[in-house]
């Protein structure tokens, strides 16, 4: 016994399998491209509406390490200007050892000192990274002052922390007869510290974006050393002159920036960032 489908019933499962098949190849191209953008903060996520910072465009060079050599590092930058570099090195094995859970389950009796994010950084507070990930780790607000915010950048016991510190390869440039000292840190969305200057160095960010902005020695920003970088955006920054701005990168997980000596430069962190500077002298 045979079953006699109607052609015109035939022509309609044909095309709506044509459909359903046109439906689930477009959605798994979405789920793939999902995947591919999706970014890992290693765990330590910012709520989005809390995202009160934004990445700007970059106007900083930027170089890869496999087509920028030690010497030309030396001839064009050390000395003169800042530049980006992506794959510098590979910091899978210290990225891992950052994420948030391997980071709690392996260093939350620690103690860390934190900082006031006003230029001077006068104030300090010594906390665990228990108490500072559950109280004080929190997105920065357009009210708060910089002597009111206080976060986790350097001032690092070595000696408790080295067995962390001691897997991060540094950035494969040098200046002559100068050597380099680590500063490790954990801040929220938002936070950052103002103009300031200090030697060259490195910075690098490991988990998150950091935005950088810098002026030459010669050229001072106007700022209040008391009103946080995330104030000085939104206040300042959108009224500058365009002979005014500075330069301005922001940066991700891998990507290095090089800041030469007694160049001012502020720093404002767009989501929750881990981070670590090699400070040159």
């Amino acid at each position: 016994f045979l079953w006699t489908v109607p052609t015109e019933h035939v022509e309609m499962l044909a095309t709506e399998m044509s459909r359903f098949s046109l439906f689930l190849t477009i959605l798994l191209q979405i789920i793939s491209k999902s995947i591919e953008n999706e970014i890992d903060t290693g765990g330590w996520i910012t709520p989005e509406e809390s995202l009160l910072a934004t990445p700007g465009s970059c106007n900083i060079d930027v170089r890869d390490a496999s087509d920028l050599s030690q010497k030309e590092f030396l001839h064009r930058y050390a000395f003169e200007k800042p530049v980006v570099i992506h794959g510098a090195t590979d910091n899978t094995v210290f990225r891992n050892q950052c994420r948030k859970d391997t980071m709690m389950k392996q260093h939350a009796s620690k103690r860390i000192r934190l900082s006031s994010a006003n230029t001077h950084s006068y104030d300090k507070s010594d906390v665990t990274l228990e108490y500072y990930v559950a109280n004080v780790l929190k997105p920065q607000t357009l009210e708060k002052l910089g002597n009111e915010t206080f976060y986790w950048f350097g001032d690092n016991n070595f000696t408790e922390w080295n067995d962390l510190i001691s897997l991060y390869k540094p950035p494969p440039y040098f200046l002559p007869r100068m050597t380099g000292a680590y500063s490790f840190g954990l801040a929220g969305a938002g936070t950052g510290v103002p103009f300031h200057f200090h030697g060259p160095g490195f910075g690098e960010v490991v988990f998150g974006q950091k935005r950088w902005f810098l002026y030459r020695p010669d050229k001072t920003p106007h700022f209040h050393p008391n009103r946080t970088t995330l104030q000085w955006f939104y206040e300042d920054y959108p009224e500058l002159h365009p002979l005014d701005l500075p330069l301005d990168c922001t940066i991700g997980p891998g990507d290095i920036i090089y800041f030469p000596d007694r160049w001012w430069h502020a720093t404002l962190n767009i989501d929750t960032s881990v981070f670590i500077s090699t400070f040159l002298s």
